[in-house]
C-alpha cells in the first residue's frame, strides 16, 4: 500500500490537470485506505514482540500519523472548496456508517464461523461416542458368544 503522501499528490495533481473528485474516487479511497491503515499499524506494532526501539517506534509512529493527518486535512480543503462544507460532512457520515456496517458484517462472519467450528465439534464427539458405543457393544455381544 502506498503511503498517504504519495496518494495525495496523485489526487492533488489530478485536481490541477482538471480532473473532477468524483472522477477520483478510487484514488480517495486509496488515500483514506493508507490512513487506516497508518493508524492501524500502530496498534499492531504495540502487541508485536518484534518492534524496534521505544523511541524508533514513537518517532515512526508520530511522523506516519501526521503525514496521514496533514493529507486528510488537506483532502478536507479541497472537497470543501470544490464541493462545499456540506459535502465533507456528507463524506464523513457516509464514512462513518460504511465503516459501521463492515465491523458489523465482520461480527456476524465471526460468530457464523464460531458456530460453524462448534458444530463440527459437536458432530465430531458425537461420531467418536457413537463409535465407541458400537464397539462396546461389539465387545459385549463377543463376550456373550464366547
Amino acid at each position: 500500500m502506498l503511503d498517504p503522501i504519495t496518494i495525495f499528490a496523485g489526487i492533488k495533481a489530478g485536481i490541477a490537470a482538471g480532473k473532477e473528485i468524483q472522477s477520483m474516487a478510487a484514488d480517495l479511497a486509496s488515500l483514506w485506505d493508507s490512513i487506516d491503515s497508518i493508524r492501524d499499524e500502530h496498534n499492531k506494532k504495540k502487541s508485536s514482540p518484534f518492534r524496534g526501539s521505544v523511541n524508533e517506534e514513537a518517532l515512526d509512529t508520530f511522523i506516519k500519523k501526521k503525514q496521514a493527518e496533514d493529507a486528510e486535512e488537506q483532502l478536507r480543503e479541497i472537497i470543501i472548496s470544490t464541493r462545499g462544507h456540506g459535502a465533507w460532512q456528507e463524506l464523513l457520515k457516509l464514512r462513518g456508517q460504511i465503516r459501521k456496517e463492515r465491523q458489523e458484517q465482520e461480527r456476524l462472519e465471526r460468530i457464523a464461523r464460531r458456530r460453524k467450528a462448534e458444530q463440527v465439534t459437536v458432530g465430531a464427539i458425537l461420531i467418536a461416542a457413537m463409535s465407541a458405543a458400537g464397539a462396546l457393544v461389539h465387545f459385549l455381544l463377543a463376550k456373550l458368544r464366547g
